[in-house]
Formats: C-alpha cells, sequence, structure tokens
C-alpha cells in the first residue's frame, strides 16, 4: 500500500484532493469505495485519498485490485480500541470505541496526505454515520458530501428521531404496533420496524445517529446508495425539502446492466454448476451476510423446512454455524441440496434456477435480489434491515417477512409454499420483474442515476 502511494505522488499533479472517510463496519465501506472508482474514472485528475481501517482497507483493496485507478491512495486510520483492549464480542462496542477516536485520528492522517502532496483538500465525502464530517468540512473549508449507505426511509427515521421518540413515549411501554403515520412516506411503518438506535439509547453510535437531521441539512449535497424511482413520492419530495442537493446516483454495490453470468466451471466453490442442473425458477437461496445469523433454534427450524419442502436448495452459511444443524443435514451427495461457506451471491441471484430468496434483509443483498428480479422471504435481524423487510412486503410487493417475525417449521414451509408454488408467488415474481425494469431504465443511459452522478461529478469539480 505505501509503495502505492509512493508511485501515485511521483506520477499525479492533482488538480483536485478529495477526502474520503469510510465506516468500517458492515457493509458501508465496499459501496462507498464503488462510488470513489467510479469518480476517479469520471475525473482522472483529480486525486482521491481514501481514509479506512487497515483491516477493511486490505480486505477492499485486495477485492478490488483490477479496478483501483491510480488517482485512489489508501491510508490507514487507527480502529480507535486501546492497545491490550479485549472486545466483549458486542459489536456496538467496537463501533463506539472507533467513533469516540475517530474525529482526531481522520484529521492525523489527512494532514498527512495533504503533507505527502503539498496539495490542500478540496472535498470531503464521507459515510453518512460520521457527522463530525460537517464540522470538520467547515474547519477545513472545503464542502461536504455525506453518502448514505442504508435506504432512504431510514434516513427520515434518523431525521425524525425527536417526533419518533415523543411518539414512543406517549404510548406505553414499547409502542409495539404504532404505526408513523405522521412521518411523510412512511405511513407503512411501525415503531418496532426502527432501528434500535432511533428510539433512546445510551450508546455513542446511538447519539451520533442523532444528530443526523441537524448536520446533513448542512452538507453540500447527499449521496444515495437508491433510485429515486424507487422511493414513494411523499418520501422522496420530503427529503428533498429537507436536504440541499439529493442525488441518487443508483446502488453503489452493483453495476448495472449487469454483467453475464461467467463460465459455470470457473465458480471455485460449483455453486453454477450445481444450479445448471436445477430447473428454472425452482431453487431456494438462502444467506443472512457475513456479520449475523438467527439463533439455533431458528436454524433448526429453517433445515427442517427444507428436508419436508419439494424443492432444491442452495444455502450459503458461515462453517462455525454448521454444527447447529441438525445431523446430517451437512454433507454427503445430493443433487437437491448443497450447503457451502460463501456463494458468489450477484451471481447466483443471476442464474435462472433462482425462484427465491431467503434473506436478512441486508441492503446490498436486498438490491442484488431487486437487480435479479427474485422475490424474497424476509428474515431481518438488527438494525435498519426492518425497514428494509416492510419495503420489501408492503410498498413493493416484491416478497414477505416470514410468519411472526421467526423461523419456525410451519412458518417456512408456508411461505416456499405460497412463494414457489401458489398464485400469491406468481404475482410476487411478476412484480420483482418489473421492479427489475424500473432500475434498469433508471441506471441506463438517459436514467434519473447516471444524471445525479454526473451532477455529483460536477459537484466535487467545482472546488
Amino acid at each position: 500500500m505505501l509503495d502505492k502511494q509512493s508511485d501515485a505522488m511521483n506520477r499525479i499533479s492533482p488538480k483536485g484532493h478529495v477526502a474520503i472517510l469510510a465506516f468500517p463496519f458492515g457493509c458501508h465501506a465496499k459501496p462507498v469505495l464503488n462510488l470513489v472508482c467510479k469518480l476517479a474514472k469520471a475525473a482522472p485528475n483529480t486525486r482521491f485519498s481514501f481514509f479506512n481501517t487497515l483491516k477493511s482497507n486490505d480486505s477492499l483493496f485486495s477485492e478490488s485490485k483490477s479496478e483501483i485507478l491510480d488517482n485512489i491512495i489508501p491510508y490507514n486510520v487507527s480502529d480507535g480500541v486501546p492497545t491490550n483492549h479485549v472486545l466483549t464480542g458486542n459489536p456496538l462496542e467496537a463501533v463506539d470505541l472507533f467513533l469516540k477516536a475517530a474525529p482526531e485520528n481522520f484529521k492525523t492522517c489527512i494532514e498527512k496526505a495533504m503533507a505527502d502532496t503539498s496539495t490542500q483538500i478540496s472535498c470531503l465525502i464521507t459515510d453518512g454515520f460520521l457527522v463530525f464530517g460537517s464540522q470538520m468540512a467547515e474547519n477545513l473549508d472545503v464542502p461536504w458530501i455525506p453518502i448514505w449507505i442504508p435506504l432512504p426511509c431510514t434516513l427520515s427515521a434518523h431525521i425524525y428521531t425527536d417526533v419518533i421518540r415523543h411518539l414512543y413515549a406517549n404510548d406505553g411501554v414499547d409502542g409495539q404496533g404504532k404505526t408513523l403515520e405522521v412521518i411523510p412516506g412512511l405511513s407503512t411503518m411501525r415503531i418496532e420496524d426502527l432501528p434500535e438506535e432511533v428510539l433512546p439509547s445510551e450508546s455513542l453510535f446511538s447519539h451520533t445517529l442523532r444528530r443526523i437531521g441537524l448536520v446533513l441539512p448542512q452538507s453540500t449535497a447527499v449521496v444515495m446508495n437508491f433510485y429515486q424511482e424507487l422511493n414513494p413520492t411523499l418520501l422522496e419530495n420530503d427529503l428533498k425539502s429537507k436536504l440541499p442537493k439529493l442525488l441518487n446516483v443508483g446502488f453503489l454495490s452493483l453495476s448495472l446492466p449487469l454483467p453475464p453470468l461467467p463460465p459455470s466451471e470457473s465458480d471455485a466453490t460449483g455453486c453454477l454448476s450445481w444450479l445448471d442442473e436445477q430447473r428454472a425458477s425452482s431453487v431456494v437461496y438462502i444467506s443472512f451476510g457475513t456479520v449475523g445469523a438467527p439463533s439455533r433454534s431458528e436454524l433448526v427450524a429453517l433445515a427442517e423446512a427444507l428436508e419436508a419442502i419439494d424443492a432444491p436448495f442452495l444455502w450459503s452459511l458461515r462453517d462455525n454455524f454448521k454444527d447447529l444443524l441438525p445431523s446430517g443435514f451437512v454433507g454427503g451427495a445430493n443433487k437437491h441440496r448443497k450447503v457451502v461457506s460463501w456463494a458468489p451471491q450477484a451471481q447466483v441471484l443471476g442464474h435462472s434456477s433462482i425462484g427465491v430468496f431467503v434473506t436478512h434483509c441486508g441492503c446490498n443483498s436486498v438490491y442484488e435480489s431487486i437487480s435479479n428480479g427474485i422475490p424474497m422471504i424476509c428474515r431481518p435481524l438488527f438494525g435498519d434491515h426492518r425497514m428494509t423487510a416492510r419495503m420489501v412486503e408492503e410498498l413493493w410487493g416484491v416478497g414477505e417477512k416470514v410468519e411472526g417475525g421467526v423461523f419456525t417449521k410451519s412458518g417456512v414451509i408456508k411461505s416456499f409454499e405460497r412463494i414457489l408454488k401458489n398464485e400469491e408467488g406468481k404475482k410476487m415474481r411478476e412484480k420483482a420483474r418489473a421492479l427489475k425494469e424500473i432500475v434498469g431504465v433508471a441506471a441506463g443511459p438517459s436514467g434519473s442515476a447516471l444524471q445525479d452522478f454526473r451532477t455529483l461529478v460536477d459537484v466535487i469539480s467545482l472546488f
């Protein structure tokens, strides 16, 4: 990484110097780097200094090696964990430690990047969770452009945090079942759908996100990892009324139109070759991402339901969870089931044999499913997953939450039968294909996303 920095500094005489501050947790950093790669190609005379933790940078830059241009220079920022400190396993602990140290750590690295090139920062781009970017940009006297990675509905929830907390406080113990009709575009949402941080909490992360509604209006522009055509009109208009320049640049985790699938034999996991042997729209694909998973009892219920239905399935399940499944479930030759530690998800969802996707509703997974026209069975785990699942089920109609919100054998079987065998599933697949077409047009050469991306390039080039 240091060699790349020195080589690039010898060859680049930048006309602009953009600093990008990543949030190294969950699915956030990769989409941000994808956007930076597009910006670096569109503005080849601009230097992009990318600030992120060592662990996250190592993963990102090894995965995206072929896409990284010479004008993107990575810098490693401390993760904020004190020396000899042992993390308890609570994911919020690592987030809070990072956020506590982040302003000073990023400042130090930005100063190094400016010294390396004798070039001042001309624009600051940050993950939307890094709300201190507003003050940092003011100190640097440069424009600030936050990127919002989750769905826009979650941004609205954070903007209206104080209104929601008032509703929550006046509605008894937990507010269960209360809808958010007072918030434009969120009438289908319920209190229980909200990310934990929107409701009263003592975590630094919660306090940070509560400031979003105060600081984002101070930005030069807000970049959305989304297509505006997928938003309720009320929500889109309300966000535009509160933010200075809303730029929906499309799904940052994907390149649309989707590339053709690679030769099946090139897939080392064997997933594509196995899918080749299955009937069209018949396979259940299951994945819960890389961070969380349902409880042991739910995994067992899901496994029992899969054994009970007459459908092939492909399950991407981390090795440390496989021992929780019923004896004999994993292993052995079976042409109707395949359990792997990791699957090339975007390619799997693009295969014609996939009939339904069982997902935790992480935004990248949902975007991949939408882009391929695949209906979903949703088991949200935490954070923004529940709001995303509500959008999937009630706004877009391209999936459903599992009965009762948790996996039971009977509930999962009902979902499989509805989507794979019944008329409801047929209608869901039709809506999924229609949504895919909407996204395809929005991502096209005359689409709204490209127009907003060009505006973003213009914004960073003005300074």
